[in-house]
């Protein structure tokens, strides 16, 4: 699997587009803005884009959801407890924005445990609540991609509707720091990190 990394959105989110190099399909996790970005991407890859995921409902994570999912026919995925938030401009924040999103229907509603597959390769649900209650993380072998639950050296913000500080520490305590020191991390904002480095030096945690 080949994982490539967009900066997308005015809140500079990551979204990642990752390929099965035998068959050349592909996963979109968290297209959060600049669907023509984006979709330029997907055409220089040369990929077929077969599934777009959600970590989370929250605008900066879904605002190009519906012209990459009309321009590519992708699938569109989100944790069954965030599923609400496509719909809902005051619940995915972008009413804040001054700009509300057209509400998108999901076409699968994620659970924990879940996998998600395109070509060869699959990505594992881990529900990781506290940012959002639908919040999710997806491993992929040795990488981990965490949406906004956990950053390197922070943590997700619990302070929207939802958001719950107490929640988010278990899930990373629990189901993240429960993977191997060497796992690499790929959070929905800012650089990559790896699951040893935050054991050993997020002030968070």
């Amino acid at each position: 699997m080949k994982i490539h990394v967009l900066t997308v959105g005015p809140l500079l989110a990551n979204c990642y587009i990752l390929t099965c190099e035998e068959t050349d399909e592909a996963a979109i996790i968290d297209p959060g803005g600049d669907a023509d970005s984006i979709l330029r991407e997907v055409a220089r890859l040369g990929v077929d884009v077969k599934v777009v995921i959600n970590t989370h409902g929250h605008v900066d994570h879904i605002a190009a959801n519906e012209p990459v999912l009309r321009a590519t026919g992708a699938s569109l995925m989100i944790h069954e407890d965030d599923a609400v938030m496509l719909k809902s401009p005051a619940r995915n924040l972008s009413l804040l924005g001054g700009a509300p999103l057209r509400p998108v229907e999901a076409d699968r509603l994620l659970r924990d445990g879940d996998t998600v597959a395109f070509g060869r390769e699959a990505l594992e649900v881990i529900h990781t609540p506290g940012h959002t209650p639908g919040g999710i993380s997806l491993l992929a072998g040795d990488v981990l991609f965490t949406g906004d639950t956990l950053f390197a050296m922070g943590i997700g913000r619990t302070d929207f509707p939802g958001g719950s500080y107490e929640t988010l520490l278990s899930s990373i305590r629990e189901r993240l720091l429960a993977l191997p020191d060497d796992t690499r991390v790929y959070p929905g904002h800012g650089p990559e990190t790896t699951i040893g480095d935050e054991r050993r030096a997020n002030p968070f945690l």
